[in-house]
């Protein structure tokens, strides 16, 4: 199993029971930070969620997903849920267990299923993720154990922040890939660093030296893609282009900043790249004794805003999952034939057809100091 996470705690305080012999990749952690803590058991599928609960005590919007279902006739529904989210995916059927356990701990649990067409071939590439949102549940500093992934049979991979101690004890948001061998297969820096309000992170982190690597796991060719680089599309691109099969986006982003942008971004990425993409974000409000500014007219305060969740899935064939909550911590179970990306790059051909030779070049010419941009004028 392949998992990302995205929300803060950084240890192994809640430890998932994984089937030993299942492919799975397992996400934690949102970016930034080094986080494996939910208590979640992982081998679940289906969802259980307070279906009756649209906004809470608090006025607090619990997810999209429930006010449609709540006020939207059910003979419409499916036919709305169409075309907000592609093709019908099966639900994985959910253990009784696991259903109880959410249930009783608060906490929300979905499985979805994306098939692929047989081929004569290949046999189905079929894995499966994990993504987990949560509040934070201990201090970032906390050790993450990579004996976790060798022991459930598991490939982690966990956002933290890096001190690199030979060039100058520079800081890098980085997330480490940890095979299921329990080895540290290899880590990715961010790329792009924000310059945007409360996020205005170029005061602390330089960006990402590492370029867009791609890790060859057990379970396939995976990517992560650390939040802010979400909104650029050659980002995205080079990951696929590098043979990602799977990119992962760890988040950590506001609703006032984003939340307009957050169905769209990951999404659009799994078309054009013929790939499944992995959006996390982390769930609640984070509470700072000094009140702070950012210099952008606000007043001071002492929070980012609320981090509003809803991590999904998205498929090549532009299906995706619906969201996890706004509000509370969740664990979304994703199972994926690979070989969709495969079908969906022979049905679209946006790789063969996408002239990447013309843009090297113009990009070339873009970045001389000298260019001048080709307008043709009366």
């Amino acid at each position: 199993m392949l998992v990302l996470g995205s929300v803060c705690s950084p240890c192994a305080r809640y430890v998932p029971t994984l089937p030993g012999n299942d492919p799975y990749i397992l996400g934690v952690g949102r970016e930034g930070a080094s986080p494996f803590s939910p208590a979640l058991s992982p081998y679940i599928s289906g969802s259980w969620s307070d279906k009756d609960t649209v906004v809470t005590m608090s006025g607090e919007l619990a997810s999209v997903e429930h006010v449609l279902e709540k006020y939207i006739p059910a003979e419409e529904l499916r036919e709305v849920w169409r075309v907000l989210y592609g093709r019908e995916l099966r639900c994985l059927a959910l253990p009784s267990c696991a259903v109880d356990s959410a249930s009783q701990q608060g906490f929300e649990v979905k499985g979805y299923v994306f098939d692929a067409a047989g081929e004569q071939l290949r046999r189905p590439r079929v894995i499966r993720v994990g993504l987990i949102q949560n509040k934070i549940q201990l201090p970032t500093t906390s050790p993450v154990a990579e004996q976790l992934a060798k022991k459930y049979n598991i490939v982690i991979v966990s956002p933290i922040l890096e001190r690199d101690d030979l060039h100058g004890e520079t800081l890098w948001n980085t997330a480490v890939v940890i095979s299921n061998t329990g080895a540290v297969l290899g880590k990715s820096r961010k790329n792009h660093i924000p310059r945007v309000g409360d996020f205005n992170e170029s005061t602390y982190y330089m960006e990402g030296n590492t370029g867009h690597r791609v890790f060859q796991t057990a379970y396939g060719r995976i990517a992560v893609n650390i939040c802010y680089g979400r909104h650029h599309p050659l980002n995205w691109l080079m990951y696929s282009m590098n043979g990602a099969e799977i990119i992962f986006n760890p988040s950590a982003t506001v609703g006032e900043l984003s939340e307009s942008l957050w169905p769209i971004e990951a999404r659009n990425a799994a078309i054009a790249n013929h790939c499944f993409t992995c959006a996390i974000n982390r769930v609640g409000t984070e509470h700072f004794e000094n009140e702070f500014t950012s210099g952008d007219g606000k007043k001071a305060h002492h929070d980012f805003g609320h981090f509003y969740g809803s991590s999904y899935v998205a498929a090549p064939d532009g299906s995706r999952t619906p969201g996890l909550s706004r509000l509370c911590d969740g664990l979304l179970i994703a199972e994926l034939d690979l070989n969709l990306c495969r079908q969906s790059n022979d049905k679209w051909n946006f790789k063969m057809t996408g002239r990447h030779e013309m843009y090297a070049a113009e990009l070339t010419q873009a970045v001389r100091p000298d260019f001048q941009p080709n307008i043709v004028r009366e």
